[in-house]
């Protein structure tokens, strides 16, 4: 189930990261707006991105996960059939959110849990 607010797309998984790690939807959209570091996304299509947060004693990381989307749009053509045309992306959908404790490895920064999760809501 996906909930649109603006141009976001906010999936229930990512709602309920949210609430279990006590991150703001705004938190988050700061993260993917300015991000510090940008990987690439375990699922297909993905983009994963961070920002640095917390004390220099303890420190941890803010990662947002999410996809681009393409709105589809419908038109004729010369000879009066319906075609449909991606435009460019006008909305994320944002699929996960979490809090890496510390400083992550480059390349894999996504915690095992949420890796399982993310690949048991994939199948």
């Amino acid at each position: 189930m996906f909930i649109q607010i603006g141009s976001y797309v906010w999936t229930q998984h990512v709602k309920h990261k949210m609430q279990f790690y006590q991150l703001s939807e705004a938190r988050v959209k700061r993260v993917i707006r300015f991000p510090e570091r940008i990987e690439e996304g375990i699922a297909p299509d993905t983009v994963a991105c961070m920002q640095k947060a917390g004390s220099t004693k303890k420190p941890h990381e803010i990662w947002a996960m999410y996809q681009m989307q393409n709105k589809k749009l419908k038109t004729k053509n010369k000879k009066n059939e319906n075609v449909s045309i991606y435009t460019n992306p006008v909305s994320l959908k944002i699929i996960s959110a979490w809090k890496y404790p510390g400083i992550s490895p480059k390349n894999n920064p996504i915690p095992q849990d949420i890796l399982d999760e993310l690949r048991s809501m994939l199948d």
